[in-house]
């Protein structure tokens, strides 16, 4: 008997406004109890076919297969009832609800039909909590959690609700190195309990660890299913970007120039909560054209760090100076049109754009009040477009409508791509960098590194804070590690091994 697969996705098609056209004649099989990855390029098609499988859109055409069965599946409810759960690349979570209601919400256990069994629930969510080892603080409001702790909740949403047909979408985007190794050994756990899983990611490494096929999309047309273990990693890469991919690297010139950034004695109040120091006494100076990466792991003082220096948060003390003059006090304004800054955050969404406005307006808000856009108070806005389209172009922003687009209909990664060019091109003395390839494909990650290094080679001071320690590694003038909101180690990026950096991050602090 033939063996029936847990998804079939026939001839899909998904045309939005009827030109922009996401994914065109699609075929997808997922085979019961198997890991089968769904790769290609931001803007894909990828998040679209799935929220096509998750019931979020109907399809323009085509047809979809759930163990054999043809199923029409017009909302995620009827996605549920089916045994489908998504975890989703942008966290569909209420900011002003505890974490345990989140994870909840649509199939709360009651008592009498009516009263919410809370006691029942927490007990659950923990022994799941512990099961998987993905713990988090239940009773905190989402709006008061790290990026890292959404994304868990995001998965403990899914494994709550005992889904059978998993689809993860950029699960790891924003994990730990720890936290993804914990994560890549649920999903073979949950694998090897029968379930099967869809997972989309743009790293290699974690598709080779655990899928068993690959499926690859491009420009939402299907490309091939390959099969990993028989694949390589650079053969799948160069399917999916449809070219070789050369991997950049910082070349470790000698830098004899000035201090363009001083920071000393630095302490800040943690970012979740303003009673204790999230960053402490931490002094460190950045030269022009000098990359100075930030290691270690998530919450040890990255995002206290990078919001003292945007002035996003005051600082509790210690003093900031760009080119000998403290800034510690300064406006977001003025750090970025007087002291000329640049901000890529790590949120894109709460802090990168937004998201009901055009491109074309995202790219010019900073500089709207000035001569770039401005004269005697008439906005130019032919000068606000050519720029943006200089951007779209520059960055392979895809179905960007030329700047018209609204930023919230674009995929993560060209939301992303967006914010970088938007900065990268604006006339700055220092950029801090945050997470800047979150969710990117291997091919925009090898132009955003390039360019990077461009920055960097015009002499512009660069903060780079990632988790991804390749990244630091690859682009990094000098590394200093972070744990515990100290630094507890410095290395320079031409002595720096990724062996180095892991011993670093779980020290203690140098006296």
């Amino acid at each position: 008997m033939k063996n029936i697969n847990a998804v079939e996705m026939k001839n899909i098609s998904m045309i939005f406004n009827k030109k922009i056209i996401a994914n065109k004649n699609i075929n997808l099989d997922v085979k019961k109890g198997e890991v089968h990855a769904l790769m290609g390029e931001n803007g894909a098609g990828k998040s679209t076919l799935m929220s096509i499988l998750f019931g979020i859109y109907e399809p323009t055409e085509g047809n979809i297969f759930i163990n054999g069965k043809e199923e029409i599946i017009s909302s995620p409810v009827k996605a549920t009832k089916l045994g489908i759960g998504m975890v989703h690349q942008h966290f569909k979570l209420v900011d002003i609800f505890p974490v345990w209601k989140n994870i909840i919400l649509g199939s709360e256990e009651t008592q009498y039909k009516q009263i919410i069994n809370k006691k029942k629930i927490i007990e659950d969510l923990t022994s799941i909590m512990k099961e998987y080892n993905l713990e988090v603080d239940l009773n905190a409001k989402v709006k008061d959690i790290s990026v890292g702790m959404k994304q868990r909740v995001e998965i403990l949403k899914i494994l709550y609700r005992k889904a059978e047909i998993m689809v993860f979408d950029e699960p790891t985007a924003v994990l730990t190195p720890s936290e993804i190794d914990g994560l890549l050994k649920v999903i073979k756990e949950l694998k090897g309990m029968g379930k099967t899983i869809i997972l989309i990611t743009h790293k290699m490494a974690e598709i080779k660890e655990v899928a068993d096929r690959a499926t690859i999309i491009r420009k939402g047309h299907y490309v091939g299913t390959f099969d990993v273990k028989k694949t390589s990693a650079s053969k799948l890469a160069e399917a999916m970007v449809g070219r070789k991919i050369i991997e950049i690297k910082n070349t470790h010139k000698q830098n004899n120039n000035e201090d363009l950034i001083v920071i000393k004695n630095l302490n800040v109040k943690k970012h979740s909560n303003n009673k204790v120091l999230g960053l402490k006494n931490f002094s460190t100076t950045i030269k022009a054209g000098e990359i100075l990466g930030i290691a270690g792991v998530e919450g040890n003082g990255q995002i206290e760090l990078a919001e003292a220096l945007s002035g996003m948060t005051k600082v509790d003390s210690g003093k900031i100076y760009v080119n000998d003059k403290n800034i510690t006090h300064e406006s977001i304004s003025k750090r970025y049109n007087v002291h000329k800054m640049g901000f890529i955050p790590e949120d894109r969404h709460k802090f990168g754009l937004v998201l009901d406005a055009n491109l074309i307006t995202n790219v010019a808000l900073q500089d709207i009040s000035t001569k770039k856009y401005s004269k005697h108070g008439f906005i130019n806005k032919t000068a606000m477009q050519t720029h943006t389209q200089k951007i779209i172009s520059k960055f392979d922003v895809r179905n960007a409508d030329a700047g018209f687009a609204i930023a919230r209909q674009l995929s993560g990664g060209n939301q992303q791509k967006m914010i970088i060019g938007r900065e990268l091109s604006r006339d700055n003395n220092f950029i801090i960098i945050f997470q800047p390839t979150r969710g990117l494909d291997v091919g925009s990650i090898e132009f955003i590194h390039s360019e990077i290094l461009k920055a960097k080679e015009e002499g512009k001071a660069i903060l780079l804070i990632s988790y991804e320690l390749s990244e630091i590694l690859q682009l990094s003038d000098r590394i200093l590690v972070l744990n515990s909101g100290q630094i507890v180690g410095e290395i320079s990026g031409k002595n720096a091994t990724r062996e180095k950096l892991g011993e670093m991050m779980v020290s203690s602090v140098v006296e």
